[in-house]
């Protein structure tokens, strides 16, 4: 069911999954997507990363969205790179998508009990998350 609406608010850390094509769909996690305002998304992926190629020669991609309670839904639209690097992480790359459609998954017949938890196994990772939450905000 494609609607045209505002994009809905998610929590920090959702994990997300980012299709993207080139040759062939492909689709990976990511935990880093941050509604930046009702049609545009933010996101890091590494700068060697193969979805990353795949987005630079085919720019369409779709990003799902499951978070607990209501949330579910894909965004469909047109990414590009806006920081490489992302603000001074080396290795790490700023993605925006301009949302042109959204793809509502919600149903009045279910809720989502829990989203996928995303947790980091040391301490550095963990800061290096933090650093690359608040450089897309600044985006």
């Amino acid at each position: 069911m494609d609607e045209q609406v505002d994009l809905p608010h998610w929590p920090p850390g959702t994990v997300c999954i980012l299709a993207t094509g080139g040759q062939g769909p492909h689709a990976i996690p990511v935990s880093t997507a941050v509604r930046a305002s009702d049609q545009r998304i933010v996101f890091a992926l590494g700068g060697r990363r193969g979805s990353l190629q795949r987005l630079r020669e085919d720019p369409q991609v779709a990003l799902t969205v499951l978070a607990a309670g209501y949330v579910a839904f894909t965004a469909h639209g047109t990414a590009q790179v806006i920081a490489d690097p992302l603000s001074g992480l080396e290795g790490v790359v700023g993605v925006e998508i301009s949302v042109d459609r959204l793809s509502s998954h919600t149903r009045p017949t279910f809720s989502i009990a829990d989203g996928v938890a995303w947790s980091w196994a040391d301490d550095e990772a963990r800061e290096r998350d933090t650093a690359v939450r608040s450089a897309l905000l600044e985006l």
